[in-house]
């Protein structure tokens, strides 16, 4: 059952996508932001312009999803990488979607091991929240919620959403359960939905073993490469609507923006 609502706001719901997942055109309309695989991870030229051609058609908002060149493990291993290296990793990666989309793109989220040795890392933070604001100043990151790296992106003139996740599973810690632990991966759609509910109406999500986790988030992530994808974000949706929250892009929600 769904708890009780203490405080209906707006929130964005963010995906995964030009992933080669096959889920993309089915997802749009059910997302607010796309972040776009920008030929790391995955993705090529062609997919980076279909996706992009996509979030325009649906009023999307476009954000690059740069991570390890690591295609075999899909970019979810840490590697080692200097702070240089990362940095350049990633400018590299959304100036090539920025070409492709013709268009520069509203947010960045990295991905995978990347996504998480950078929220870890101080001396990654700065070194990639740096060369962003350089390059793209005032871009919009997407952050987990809880980390350093928000306060790291905002002392670099970042703007920050904060994230947390609607078909993840957290441990006690706040931290992610590692994908080859048991509750790692939520693929029943109503589960998600009732995470998605608690929380953007309660501020908060239950970890794995029962303990409530207080999480202020911006931003709601389904991964588009999951085979419920569709059906958890259809779910979402219709919880949220149900629930009197409005789905849009955090770009246009001003308090991400302070």
């Amino acid at each position: 059952m769904m708890q009780p609502m203490t405080q209906a706001r707006s929130i964005d719901i963010n995906a995964d996508v030009g992933e080669g997942a096959g889920h993309d055109a089915a997802l749009m309309p059910l997302i607010s932001s796309a972040n776009i695989a920008c030929g790391g991870h995955a993705g090529d030229d062609a997919t980076m312009a279909e996706a992009a051609a996509l979030a325009r058609k649906h009023g999307v908002a476009i954000g690059a999803h740069p991570g390890h060149t690591d295609r075999d493990h899909f970019g979810r291993r840490e590697l080692p990488v200097t702070p240089e290296a990362a940095a350049t990793l990633v400018i590299d990666q959304v100036a090539r979607l920025e070409r492709i989309a013709s268009a520069t793109p509203r947010h960045v989220k990295l991905h995978g091991g990347l996504y998480h040795q950078v929220a870890r890392d101080p001396r990654l933070a700065a070194a990639v929240t740096e060369a962003i604001a350089a390059r793209w100043p005032g871009m919009r990151l997407i952050t987990p919620a809880g980390s350093q790296l928000a306060g790291v992106a905002r002392d670099h003139g970042l703007a920050v959403a904060t994230e947390a996740f609607g078909d993840r599973g957290y441990a006690a810690d706040g931290r992610l359960v590692p994908r080859s632990q048991p509750g790692a991966l939520i693929t029943n759609p109503a589960d998600a939905a009732e995470r998605a509910v608690q929380l953007a109406c309660e501020g908060a999500v239950t970890a794995v073993d029962g303990t409530r986790l207080a999480i202020t988030a911006d931003t709601l992530c389904i991964h588009g490469d999951g085979p419920s994808a569709v059906g958890i974000a259809s779910a979402v949706r219709t919880a949220l609507a149900a629930a009197g929250v409005a789905v849009q892009p955090f770009s246009s929600i001003m308090r991400t923006l302070s």
